[in-house]
């Protein structure tokens, strides 16, 4: 039997024997859907009453290096558990491989994930008015946007701001090439600082193509980035050590808690495989917008 037969007689448990709140039956369907989605692009051509722990522990591997909170990692082993308890109880299978997973300790939290409220706090906390202001503001709500690496956001071309279709053209590691979809935010924000701010810089011969400058015209540093969303945590009093790449992992966590497809995120992130399989699926742009558009915060 496939993976769907399982999970609808798992919904209808849920549903009529547990009488669990519509919500509450989704969430933990979800759960399940996203370790099939990850056996899926790992390679792993199995049913659910072939999974083993190994496999639940590769997928708890994947979401945390995501970077993606304690408490939405113990939420997903919660609702894989249910799951394979059920089968037990319905006697499908005779050996529980969710048995000796551990949640997360909830007390123990990634220091680089921020939450919705706190990225709007430091949007926010930039000062317009600046000449560097609006400059700042575009790049943040890009990389939140589109989970951009620093490397990659520094190194962002202006004929690679594909406004017509709402897309970025990234080089990522090992100088390989992706389309990522930018939000409206982000994309108005950026259009802002280009066509208002960047266009009466001084640009030194070499930068022209380069999106973002520092205020002698050349391109920005890893380091100066760093050091702007440093000095906007300390400004508004985040208890947090941030970094470039927190913005990463927040795009990457608030898209799979809120329900987007693995596959999409992993093709965002520029992310060649998930395990050591070197599985990759393009998917079409179409898609992908409308995974930013129904499950980003700030689409």
């Amino acid at each position: 039997m496939s993976w769907s037969f399982y999970i609808k007689q798992f919904k209808s448990y849920l549903q009529l024997e547990r009488s669990l709140a519509p919500n509450s039956v989704e969430a933990y369907v979800q759960d399940v859907v996203k370790l099939e989605q990850f056996l899926t692009l790992s390679g792993s051509d199995i049913g659910p009453l072939k999974v083993k722990d190994s496999d639940i522990r590769d997928l708890l591997e994947y979401i945390h290096e995501l970077g993606m909170s304690a408490y939405s990692q113990a939420r997903i082993v919660s609702g894989i558990k249910s799951f394979y308890k059920y089968l037990v109880f319905e006697g499908d299978i005779d050996k529980d491989p969710s048995e000796l997973i551990e949640a997360p300790k909830l007390g123990r939290k990634l220091p680089d994930t921020l939450n919705v409220q706190e990225i709007d706090t430091l949007l926010a906390a930039i000062d317009m008015s600046t000449a560097e202001g609006p400059r700042n503001r575009a790049m943040l709500e890009t990389l939140y946007s589109s989970g951009l690496r620093v490397s990659e956001l520094v190194n962002l071309q202006l004929n690679c701001v594909l406004d017509d279709i709402g897309f970025l053209r990234v080089i990522g590691k090992g100088n390989k090439e992706r389309l990522v979809p930018i939000g409206r935010e982000a994309l108005k924000h950026l259009n802002i600082y280009v066509d208002h701010v960047r266009c009466h810089l001084d640009i030194k011969k070499g930068h022209e193509h380069f999106v973002f400058l520092n205020r002698r015209g050349a391109q920005l540093t890893r380091v100066m980035i760093f050091t702007i969303i440093k000095n906007l945590a300390l400004r508004i009093g985040l208890n947090k050590k941030i970094s470039p790449h927190t913005f990463r992992h927040s795009f990457a966590t608030h898209l799979i808690e809120g329900g987007a497809d693995l596959r999409a995120v992993q093709e965002m992130l520029g992310h060649e495989s998930i395990t050591t399989t070197e599985i990759y699926t393009h998917l079409d742009r179409d898609y992908l917008t409308q995974i930013i558009r129904d499950f980003h915060p700030r689409s």
